[in-house]
C-alpha cells in the first residue's frame, strides 16, 4: 500500500502532504490595568472599563493558555464564568466579546485556548479530545478556585458548539460549577455525523477514519489530518460539511483570529462519534442551566438539543431559541451575537451575583 509523508489530509487515495501547524512561540505580557476594551461593533457597544492579563494553567502536564478579564474597581471577590470553544477555535474566536459583555456585569471571565490549539502546548497539534478539553475546563476551575480575587464559591461554565455540549457534561459531574450557559450545542456526536454528511458522505468519512486507524497503528506520525470545513464539500472531505463554515472561520482567522487553522486530526472526528451528553444531562439536578439554541440549526441540530434540554431534570433551567439565527450567523452577524451575550450575561448575573 502506498504511502505519503506524515500528516496527510485524506482525499479517498493515497494523501497529499498537510502542513502540520504549530502556533508562533507565545509572549506572556499582562495587559495595564484599567485597558478600555474597544467596541467591536455598533450593535454591542461596551461603556465599561475592565483589565485583561495573561494567564497560564497546567492541565494534567501541559501549559493551557488564556486571557483572565476582571470588572474594573471591583468590591471585594467576584464571581467568574470559564469560556472555552467548539471545533479547532482558538480563544479569539467570538469568546472576547461574551468575556467582556461579562466583565461589564460585574463577573471575571476566563477565556482560553485547550491543550494542542493556539497558543497552549500539547502535541499533536489541533487534536480535539472531548474528554481532555472537558478535563481542560476542570484545571481552568481549579485555577480560579486559586485566584486571587476571584471567590470560589461562585464559578460558572460557558461554551459553544462542541464546547456548548462539554458545559452540560460540566453540569452533571462538577458540583464547583453554579451556572452554565450552553450555546448552539453539540449533543449527540454519531448522529450529528449521520446526518449532516448523509449516507454517502458518511460513507466516506467511515473509510477515512479506519484508514487513519491503520495509519496510527503502524505509526502515529503518519495519522491523518482533515480539514474543519470545506467549500466544496461534494469534492473534499471534511468534519463539517458546510461551505458557509468554512467562509464564516476564513473571514474572522483575517480578521480577529489568525492563529485558527482550518484542521484536525481524523481521530478527533473517531472521538466526537463517541461523544454524546445524554447520560449525564439527566444528572443536572440542582445546577441552573441556560441552553441557547438557533431557530432551524441544522449543522448542530436544534432539534436534538432541545431534545437533551427536555431530559435536564432540574426545574433552574431556561430555553431560549433565537428566532431568524442560524448556527454560523451567531459568527457573522454581530446583532445575533449581542442578543446571546445579553441573555447569557443576565442568566449568569441572576445565578452568580445574587448568590452568597
Amino acid at each position: 500500500m502506498v504511502r505519503t509523508s506524515p500528516h496527510q489530509r485524506w482525499s479517498g487515495q493515497p494523501s497529499r502532504t498537510l502542513f502540520r501547524p504549530r502556533p508562533p512561540q507565545p509572549t506572556a505580557q499582562l495587559r495595564p490595568a484599567n485597558t478600555r476594551f474597544p467596541d467591536r461593533s455598533n450593535h454591542f457597544v461596551r461603556e465599561a472599563v475592565m483589565s485583561r492579563e495573561d494567564v497560564e494553567f497546567y492541565s494534567e502536564g501541559t501549559v493551557v493558555r488564556g486571557w483572565l478579564y476582571r470588572p474594573d474597581d471591583a468590591a471585594g471577590d467576584v464571581p467568574a464564568v470559564v469560556l472555552a470553544g467548539g471545533w479547532c477555535y482558538v480563544r479569539e474566536l467570538v469568546m472576547p466579546y461574551y468575556a467582556e459583555a461579562f466583565a461589564k456585569a460585574g463577573i471575571a471571565a476566563l477565556v482560553f485556548d485547550y491543550r494542542n490549539l493556539g497558543l497552549s502546548d500539547g502535541e499533536p497539534r489541533q487534536h480535539l479530545d472531548p474528554w481532555a478539553q472537558i478535563r481542560d475546563y476542570q484545571n481552568a476551575l481549579s485555577f480560579l478556585e486559586k485566584t486571587e480575587g476571584i471567590d470560589n464559591e461562585r464559578l460558572g461554565a460557558w461554551g459553544i458548539s462542541y464546547s456548548g455540549g462539554h458545559v452540560l457534561i460540566l453540569a452533571g459531574t462538577d458540583p464547583r460549577v453554579k451556572a452554565i450557559v450552553s450555546q448552539i450545542p453539540v449533543v449527540d456526536g454519531y448522529r450529528n455525523m449521520r446526518r449532516v454528511h448523509g449516507t454517502l458522505g458518511y460513507r466516506r468519512l467511515w473509510q477515512a477514519i479506519l484508514e487513519d486507524r491503520r495509519l496510527r497503528y503502524e505509526d502515529p506520525a503518519k495519522r491523518l489530518y482533515l480539514p474543519h470545513a470545506s467549500s466544496t464539500p461534494d469534492e473534499e472531505l471534511s468534519a463539517w460539511p458546510f461551505p458557509e463554515t468554512r467562509e464564516t472561520f476564513a473571514r474572522l482567522r483575517e480578521t480577529e483570529a489568525p492563529l485558527y487553522q482550518n484542521s484536525s486530526t481524523m481521530e478527533s472526528v473517531d472521538l466526537l462519534l463517541n461523544y454524546d451528553v445524554n447520560p449525564f444531562v439527566t444528572r443536572i439536578y440542582d445546577t441552573p442551566t441556560m441552553m441557547i439554541v438557533a431557530e432551524g440549526d441544522d449543522l448542530t441540530l436544534w432539534d436534538l438539543e432541545i431534545e437533551s434540554y427536555n431530559r435536564i431534570p432540574t426545574e433552574k433551567k431556561k430555553l431560549v431559541v433565537l428566532p431568524h439565527t442560524s448556527h454560523m450567523t451567531l459568527y457573522s452577524d454581530r446583532s445575533k451575537l449581542a442578543v446571546a451575550a445579553e441573555e447569557a450575561s443576565r442568566w449568569f448575573a441572576e445565578q452568580l451575583l445574587t448568590a452568597r
